[in-house]
Order: structure tokens, then C-alpha cells, then sequence
């Protein structure tokens, strides 16, 4: 992993950091690579000021040879990696660093290189405290900078990149990016994923299988499945609610003493799906036996 980038750009940030040319490099890069951060914190959790911070600190806001040779930006280096390599100076001469297709694949494989077990305790804070996740990565031996954590905090309050940690969706991907080195045509049909009753979902299309989803989401597909209390190979209809992670046992709290009910043509399924539900804790609060039907009508309790 890049330690700390001395450049021009990096001297210039600590040392004249309201220069307008700093500003206007950090900016473009801001511009051009939000969404992917927002991508990666709705998959991962990490939040987008994080990343964003991070790839602007460890790319010279995009302007690294590493950024220029292998699109990587956050100089993570090989270690076990089996992909197309790069050779450059960093800690020790002719050092090994991946090389990427496009920024996506350097983002992606960002968020995966953190959801190692050395960062694991960086994921019991909110994805809005980016002041614990910056002392945590710098606690945790990402860098060896001592100045790192503050590096990182100065960089998101300056330009404000906190304001992206609040995101519930990535809906609007730039269609400029497309044909570029930024995303394909292909990931502009992305799922938007949004955030319910403490978790992550998204809404399956026409032609979507879980083993499609779990490919677009880089989960495990059979794991995908059972956090929706389903079959790896059951058909999706249009218009289903898939949630990434194992729901919880109870709807949110400002449903606590308003029962849903029963409408035509729905299941104990379709509600558990709505309100983030598991189905056998729906069965368990409402006292149902597995052979319980329901009708229109009935009011179905759900905290």
C-alpha cells in the first residue's frame, strides 16, 4: 500500500491548500469519481468522504504515475494478486503495484482490500463518522504517516465530502462516464441500491436471477438468497424487493404500534419483504402457525 505520495500536489495542499489550482484538481477529481465512492459505500459501507479523501490523497487527485500506468488509485500493491502488475519506487525501490481496467476495478478492489480482518472494527462505526474512520485506518497500519488521519479529515471538510456519507442511492451515474475509462455503457444499468429498516436493497428487474445480482453486487449468490429467505434458484418476478443482507426481526420503530393490513393479493412473504423483515419472526410476533392463512383484512403486527 502507498504510505504517503511526496508530490507537488500533496506539498502544495499542506502548505497553500486554498491554492485555486489545488482546488481545481480536487474538484475535477471530486466530480469525476463521487458516484463510484457512493457506489462503494452502499455495497461496503465505507463512506464515500473516506474513499474519496483516500484516492485524492494517494493519487494526487488522479494525477499519479500509478493513476497514469494501471488506473490504480490508492497504490494498493500486489501482494497476492493475480492481474496485470506495475513496477514503481515507493517504500523500497521497483516495488510491485496492481494494475487495474478503469477506476471502477481500483475502487472495487479498494473496498475489498479494507474488509480484510486488520480493518474489521472500522465497521462497527456509523458511515457518517469519518473522523473515527480516519484515526481508525491510521490506527489500524494503513499508513505510515503520522499526519495521515488528519491528511484525510482536512481533505473532506475543506471540500466538503461529508456531505456525500448521507447517501441512500446511486441512481444518477454521470452518462458521461460511459466509453470511458470510468464505467462502462453496461454499468449504467447498475440496480440502485437503497437503505430500509437498517439495510441495503434493491429492486429486481426483468430477466434478473440471483445469480446475475450476486455477479453485479460481488456477493455470494446463495448467500444473496437466503438473506431473502429464498432459493438460489428461484425465478425473480419484476418489481421484487431483494435485500443484500440478513433482514432483521422487527420493522422499524415507527412501526411499533401500527399493525399492517391485509391487502388483496398479498403474502406473509411480500410483507416481510416490504417492511425488511424475517418471515419466521414475522410468524413468531403475530403467533401464526406455519399453516396460518391469511385475509384481507387481517392485521398483521410487525414490531
Amino acid at each position: 500500500m502507498r504510505r504517503f505520495f511526496i508530490s507537488l500536489f500533496l506539498v502544495a495542499y499542506t502548505c497553500i491548500i486554498s491554492a485555486q489550482t489545488v482546488n481545481a484538481k480536487f474538484q475535477t477529481y471530486i466530480n469525476q469519481h463521487k458516484d463510484l465512492a457512493i457506489l462503494e459505500m452502499l455495497k461496503y459501507r465505507i463512506p464515500a468522504s473516506i474513499t474519496l479523501a483516500q484516492g485524492l490523497l494517494e493519487s494526487a487527485a488522479g494525477q499519479s504515475e500509478l493513476v497514469r500506468k494501471g488506473n490504480n488509485h490508492f497504490g494498493i500493491k500486489c501482494h497476492d494478486w493475480l492481474g496485470a502488475r506495475t513496477y514503481h519506487n515507493d517504500d523500497e525501490t521497483n516495488e510491485c503495484f496492481r494494475v487495474y481496467n478503469n477506476a471502477k476495478e481500483s475502487y472495487e478492489d479498494h473496498s475489498k482490500f479494507l474488509k480484510r480482518p486488520r480493518y474489521q472494527r472500522l465497521f462497527s462505526l456509523s458511515p457518517t463518522d469519518y473522523k473515527g474512520w480516519a484515526h481508525g485506518l491510521k490506527d489500524c497500519g494503513y499508513a505510515t504517516n503520522p499526519r495521515y488521519a488528519h491528511q484525510l479529515i482536512g481533505i473532506i471538510e475543506l471540500y466538503k465530502l461529508y456531505q456525500f456519507d448521507t447517501a441512500t442511492t446511486y441512481d444518477k451515474f454521470m452518462a458521461e462516464h460511459a466509453g470511458s475509462n470510468q464505467m462502462s455503457p453496461r454499468d449504467l444499468r447498475l440496480h440502485p441500491i437503497h437503505i430500509y429498516n437498517k439495510n441495503y436493497y434493491l429492486t429486481a428487474r426483468n430477466g434478473d436471477t440471483f445469480q446475475s445480482l450476486g455477479k453485479e453486487l460481488n456477493l455470494s449468490y446463495k448467500s444473496l438468497a437466503k438473506n431473502n429467505e429464498r432459493h438460489y434458484q428461484d425465478q425473480l418476478k419484476e418489481g421484487e424487493i431483494i435485500y443484500l443482507k440478513k433482514k432483521q426481526k422487527r420493522a422499524d420503530k415507527a412501526f411499533m404500534k401500527r399493525p399492517h393490513q391485509v391487502k388483496p393479493g398479498e403474502s406473509l412473504y411480500s410483507i416481510a419483504q416490504m417492511y425488511g423483515i424475517r418471515l419466521k419472526s414475522l410468524y413468531k410476533l403475530n403467533g401464526f402457525t406455519p399453516d396460518h392463512q391469511i385475509y384481507v383484512g387481517e392485521l398483521i403486527f410487525l414490531y
